[in-house]
């Protein structure tokens, strides 16, 4: 798709083109070279998971005998029954921990417990695996070290509703485990390979048996996607708004693979497809100065560049003080990921305000979530729908 010129297209142009829909032939040509296949990545191993960091102090409980270890070397320290709370909070250079009516300090970095069962809550949730507190400057840093596959089940719950089709939920796994191997492989060496919110994956915990989320994980076990024999950091956004981005015109880095951004007319039903907010002119100057730009009274905004699928690549802020020229990801941070729910609008400036109409939430890049769910519900299996939203990957085992 050619880019357009500089400066916003019309609206018409923008309805036109969200509008357009493609025959399934068309998906199903994407299937070229998504086959399975062998890839040289790792296997299964663990993923340590930062469920929080900076905590002024962590309650953990397990119904059963808890082991606490030196996290760093491993040596058992002791037993706590189960049952109750085991409060851990910073102590000197170390760490306290204290349950029931016992008390004991510890002068080491991080302890390291174990449950018979491998389940600990931890505030309202339930892990599996093992957790490690360690002391993180002034306060705590969690990590719970879960099985692949438990952890995938947990992405996938918290990352998409259950109640979608199974071929969507199994597309979500696969992407989940695809982007957390990544991970797990670039950051082998430090405390923990992801964390467990929105700046990687959200991770919902523990997952039952009977959920369709573990079903989704065991449905793919083992499966990710691959570019050359690679895997890569899968990312994927909740509505496309009709159109992915091109993964190189949002991120940038080693690993990152140049897929093509694809028309993508199955998020249509998102309730986030067509979405729009006013807001006044002061507000998102004292934003955009909270966040390092120097700007005045702000008069209009002229669009200055778009990408293939219309999102705003470069935005001109004229003000008070001149004029200044900002990246639309850029843009979108300072002015809040929730309020801009995307980088594909249209801004309008009157009487003090300025109306941002868009479409789509999210960086555009990778898999749609609604999308997903659209195709499903069409008829369309996982691979078809990894096929559409990565085309030029391969669908590979873990060894």
């Amino acid at each position: 798709m050619s880019r357009p010129g500089p400066g916003p297209p019309p609206r018409d142009v923008l309805r036109r083109a969200f509008s357009l829909r493609s025959r399934r032939s068309a998906c199903l040509l994407l299937l070229v070279g998504l086959v399975a296949a062998a890839a040289p990545a790792r296997g299964a191993e663990p993923i340590r998971v930062a469920l929080g960091d900076g905590l002024r102090g962590v309650e953990v409980a397990a119904p059963e005998l808890v082991t606490v270890l030196d996290a760093g070397t491993r040596r058992p320290l002791r037993g706590i029954a189960g049952g109750g709370p085991i409060r851990i909070k910073p102590w000197a250079n170390g760490l306290e921990l204290s349950w029931g009516r016992e008390r004991q300090a510890f002068a080491m970095a991080g302890v390291r417990l174990i449950a018979r069962l491998r389940v600990f809550a931890v505030g309202p949730r339930e892990y599996v695996g093992d957790l490690e507190v360690w002391r993180s400057g002034d306060g705590l840093m969690v990590i719970n070290e879960v099985p692949l596959e438990e952890y995938v089940a947990g992405t996938v719950r918290a990352e998409a509703s259950e109640k979608w089709p199974p071929e969507a939920l199994r597309a979500v796994a696969v992407v989940a485990r695809t982007y957390a191997v990544f991970h797990q492989q670039r950051n082998s060496t430090k405390p923990y390979h992801l964390g467990a919110g929105s700046q990687h994956q959200n991770y919902a915990g523990r997952v039952g048996e009977g959920s369709p989320a573990a079903e989704a994980a065991r449905g793919t076990v083992g499966q990710v996607l691959t570019w050359q024999g690679s895997v890569f950091p899968a990312f994927y956004h909740s509505d496309s708004g009709g159109f992915t981005e091109a993964s190189q015109l949002v991120f940038s880095g080693e690993g990152v693979p140049p897929l093509p951004g694809v028309r993508d007319e199955f998020s249509l039903e998102s309730p986030n497809y067509a979405w729009a907010i006013t807001l006044p002119l002061a507000v998102v100057a004292d934003r955009l100065r909270q966040g390092g730009l120097e700007v005045g009274e702000i008069t209009r905004f002229s669009v200055l560049e778009r990408s293939g699928s219309f999102r705003v690549l470069r935005l001109a802020i004229e003000h008070s003080r001149g004029t200044t020229t900002v990246k639309g990801t850029d843009f979108r941070r300072l002015v809040g990921y929730d309020v801009l729910k995307s980088t594909l609008f249209v801004p309008v400036v009157q009487d003090g305000v300025v109306r941002f109409e868009g479409r789509g939430w999210g960086h555009g890049v990778g898999l749609s979530q609604f999308g997903a769910k659209g195709m499903a519900d069409r008829g369309y299996a996982y691979r078809e729908i990894l096929a559409h939203y990565y085309p030029g990957t391969t669908v590979a085992m873990l060894k």
